[in-house]
């Protein structure tokens, strides 16, 4: 009850300024006074200014700085996601009275996607954002599955690109295209013939990180009791054409990134040799942040340029 009537007593304030509400949001997402200061265009100095006048609008620490960035307070966490929705509900309605035109935004888009989103994803969808709004700017995040829905709730991204369906009501999702699993490898170190059960259990392989949201192979296999070896572990995909050029390496990855790979290169793409459904590649986004026109324009504009390159 005290930090509601704190709130209550913020919201009756005429003179209130509403940067202040954007440093407080800002700072409890990135946990950095840098961040929080780019994403203003501000300097650090303002943004400690900021913290300072919220310190004494709600009588605490709110921010304790730590080894790993800004650490919220109790209070902050109790007072974030009042502040968060006032402020989103605060610029949707300042948007939506606005006639939206791409060709005049500079808004800047945060879009999370995986190494393989942004091989496979990122040239086609700049060349369409770039076409309608010159003068928007999109920054790219590396996705990090395990915090996808709370990025998406916390304002973070605009938008992700995954495979893993989200499950949470909140978030709106539309499909992008399907794809399939396959192995990869260089039948010059390899050796030729068919990808066998056998021969793949045998084999020495590469895997990719979980992190990225491609983990449905590797249930598969638990489920059908299938163990192979795996000699290296890497973070990223992009690396893989190398590493399996110059090793016996056995590599599973997405369909459409394989074959980029193959181009030019003596690898080789392989059926697995156990049955993994398709999958599908959806955009996903918070579902109340369809009533601002801009984001709106560019969750629409993403699934148009992913549209155009499929069809």
């Amino acid at each position: 009850m005290l930090f509601l009537s704190k709130i209550k007593r913020v919201y009756a304030m005429n003179h209130v300024d509403l940067n202040l509400m954007r440093t407080f949001v800002l700072l409890y997402e990135t946990g950095s006074v840098t961040q929080t200061a780019e994403r203003l265009y501000v300097t650090q100095p303002s943004v400690s200014y900021a913290l300072a006048r919220l310190r004494d609008l709600f009588e605490d620490r709110l921010f304790v700085r730590t080894r790993q960035g800004m650490e919220p307070t109790i209070a902050a966490r109790q007072l974030y996601p009042s502040l968060r929705d006032a402020l989103q509900q605060f610029q949707d309605t300042i948007e939506s009275s606005r006639d939206f035109d791409p060709a005049t935004c500079t808004r800047r888009f945060r879009l999370a996607l995986t190494d393989l989103g942004e091989m496979a994803l990122l040239p086609t969808l700049m060349r369409h954002l770039h076409e309608q709004a010159p003068q928007a700017e999109l920054e790219v995040v590396p996705l990090e599955i395990e915090h996808a829905e709370e990025w998406l709730a916390a304002g973070r991204v605009n938008a992700l690109i995954c495979s893993r369906p989200l499950t949470s009501a909140a978030i709106a999702r539309h499909v992008l295209f399907r794809d399939r699993y396959v192995c990869l490898l260089n039948p010059e170190r390899f050796g030729g013939g068919p990808l066998t059960r056998e021969r793949f259990i045998a084999a020495r392989h590469v895997a990719v990180t979980s992190s990225s949201g491609h983990g449905m192979v590797e249930e598969v296999m638990r489920q059908h009791g299938i163990q192979r070896k795996v000699s290296l572990e890497i973070p990223h995909f992009s690396v893989l054409p190398k590493v399996l050029h110059d090793s016996d390496l056995v590599a599973i990855m997405p369909l459409q990134v394989a074959a980029s790979f193959t181009e030019g290169s003596p690898l080789t793409i392989h059926e697995l040799p156990f049955q993994v459904p398709e999958f599908e590649v959806a955009l996903h986004w918070q579902a109340h942040a369809s009533r601002s026109p801009s984001q709106r324009w560019f969750c629409e504009g993403i699934i148009e340029a992913i549209g155009e390159r499929e069809g």
